[in-house]
């Protein structure tokens, strides 16, 4: 399989309820696959905050689920709407795939949630893709399942400023 361009790629905005069964699975199993078998992280992927997220699916020519992320309502993970389970499949990750994959999770936040930030607990490593974004960190970086993350904060106010 070759590498999508960024052309090639399909997005779609889903709640759950709205997946259809081919979606899914293609969407779980890629979280699954780097999640926890790349990334050789045992935990619970699946969680009481998938039903009631959003979904953003890119999917390649071909219909295969190769980026997505889950946008967690306010209140439910954090005060702010959250970004989380950011994911792109190997054969997508280069030529920005992550950073424009995020930037639509803000871009759909902001619609949702006017004048919201946005809140995540990033992977350390992908701290400076998240600053490149407006993200600012919060706090002391922390382990979780193994993985150094940190909390940051995308603040409407910030972004504009920018």
């Amino acid at each position: 399989m070759t590498m999508p361009s960024q052309a090639d790629i399909q997005w779609h905005w889903l709640a759950f309820a709205d997946f259809d069964i081919a979606t899914l699975f293609d969407y779980l199993k890629l979280r699954q696959d780097v999640f926890i078998i790349e990334q050789n992280c045992v935990y619970p992927d699946l969680d009481d905050l998938d039903s009631p997220s959003w979904h953003l699916v890119g999917k390649n020519a071909q219909g295969k689920v190769v980026a997505a992320l889950r946008l967690v309502p306010p209140g439910l993970k954090y005060a702010e709407p959250s970004i989380g389970r950011v994911v792109v499949a190997p054969i997508a990750r280069q030529g920005g795939m992550g950073k424009r994959l995020v930037a639509e999770g803000l871009r759909q936040s902001a619609q949702i949630w006017p004048g919201l930030g946005n809140r995540i607990g990033a992977q350390a490593h992908l701290q400076r893709m998240y600053q490149s974004l407006g993200f600012e960190p919060v706090g002391e970086p922390y382990d979780e399942d193994g993985i150094l993350h940190v909390d940051m904060l995308w603040s409407p106010h910030q972004a504009t400023a920018n």
